[in-house]
């Protein structure tokens, strides 16, 4: 450790077993406050250049102008879509079915999204899930856990956005595809449709 280090941190004693033990300062968040005071403190030219900066190393950055400038998400929404599409059904080989990239993508576009893009994502991601259990076979009970808490986000998301015209028929035939699947996958996803898509609101 760098003398300059050790100088600026604090010396609280010594563990039972004779270690000592130095406390380092934690750095602060930097709250919305301070990041304006920053930024009113930068030319012209520094701001750009620190979203230039921003754009080519952040991702998100990327899409989040790509949908301002554009006008439309339909490219950010199927790059977004690729990368839940490719964990089930990659353009060569077997999907891995990492659960947790495919949620990430949803996550990450949730930042970004209008309401119908993201509920449409949502819906993907069990459209893809349900195949893939169709295509290989039982998986496992965190898998259809999984699938069960993302189609009960997505429709709860629908109806509180007022889209469940533009959702149900697809909703309903995730429920149809997953008859006869174990764990109880089905009879969950049924409870669920009859919840948020009853018959009466469709009369």
């Amino acid at each position: 450790m760098a003398a300059g280090t050790r100088a600026a941190a604090s010396y609280t004693g010594r563990t039972p077993a004779g270690l000592a033990v130095w406390l380092y300062p934690v750095m602060a968040r930097v709250t919305l406050t301070v990041l304006k005071q920053y930024l009113a403190g930068l030319s012209a030219d520094e701001l750009g250049a620190d979203l230039a900066d921003l754009f080519v190393k952040l991702d998100v950055v990327k899409d989040y102008y790509t949908l301002r400038l554009n006008g439309s998400d339909e490219d950010v929404a199927a790059s977004y879509k690729a990368r839940i599409k490719n964990e089930f059904f990659p353009a060569r080989g077997y999907g891995q079915a990492r659960l947790s990239v495919a949620r990430k993508a949803v996550n990450d576009y949730k930042r970004l999204a209008p309401p119908a893009s993201l509920a449409e994502l949502m819906v993907y991601y069990v459209e893809m899930g349900v195949a893939f259990t169709n295509a290989y076979g039982d998986i496992s009970e965190p898998f259809y856990s999984s699938m069960e808490k993302m189609y009960a986000s997505a429709a709860d998301y629908v109806a509180k956005h007022g889209l469940r015209a533009e959702f149900q028929a697809r909703c309903k035939r995730i429920v149809a595809d997953t008859s006869g699947i174990g764990w109880g996958f089905h009879d969950m996803l049924s409870q669920i449709y009859d919840e948020y898509f009853p018959d009466e609101y469709f009369e």
